[in-house]
């Protein structure tokens, strides 16, 4: 009786420990792909000012494109969550493309070593943004399933373990990469 007690007991108590170090782990994972995206992030916000920089001694843009990607990259990086991020990120995107596009009026500035470099450090940070991107939004999946599988779901209630937010691009099928 003394074993059959122990083992409704115990057992119990063994794996709620060992689902919720599981569920510890996939959110670190997920925390940690979100701080990839955020360097990636950080590292396109970096090359902002020099695109600017470039593109000011060539053309003479109006003062609402730079404007945009101005604010579109304050925005990019005050966001906290994946979502204000992908609002920040869209916002972003068009004002590059717009930037990109209007380069393409000029000869001179497309001619430029400093302006090629420039979009190949673009280009390349654009693809670590989306391998980045889809690290996390995998974690997230696996994440979100094992808290809403039984009996994940218990262990999750219990610590008031939360779903989590995919990083998703409005439009992702139209977006074009930045041409290198």
């Amino acid at each position: 009786m003394l074993w059959f007690i122990l083992i409704i007991i115990v057992l119990p108590v063994i794996f709620a420990v060992l689902f919720y170090n599981k569920l510890i782990k996939l959110r670190t994972r997920t925390n940690e792909a979100w701080s990839d995206i955020k360097v990636q992030l950080k590292r396109r916000y970096d090359l902002i000012p020099n695109l600017i920089e470039t593109v000011k001694g060539y053309a003479r843009f109006e003062k609402k494109v730079l404007t945009e990607v101005t604010n579109a990259r304050t925005a990019l990086m005050s966001a906290k969550t994946p979502v204000e991020g992908a609002k920040a990120e869209n916002m972003l995107a068009g004002a590059l493309k717009t930037i990109f596009a209007v380069a393409e009026n000029y000869p001179q500035l497309k001619a430029s070593d400093n302006f090629g470099k420039l979009q190949e450090e673009f280009a390349t940070t654009e693809n670590k943004i989306s391998y980045a991107r889809q690290f996390y939004n995998d974690s997230v999946m696996v994440f979100n399933t094992a808290i809403a599988q039984i009996p994940g779901n218990i262990v999750a209630a219990i610590f008031r373990f939360k779903e989590k937010e995919y990083f998703e691009l409005e439009n992702e099928a139209d977006k074009k990469p930045v041409k290198a």
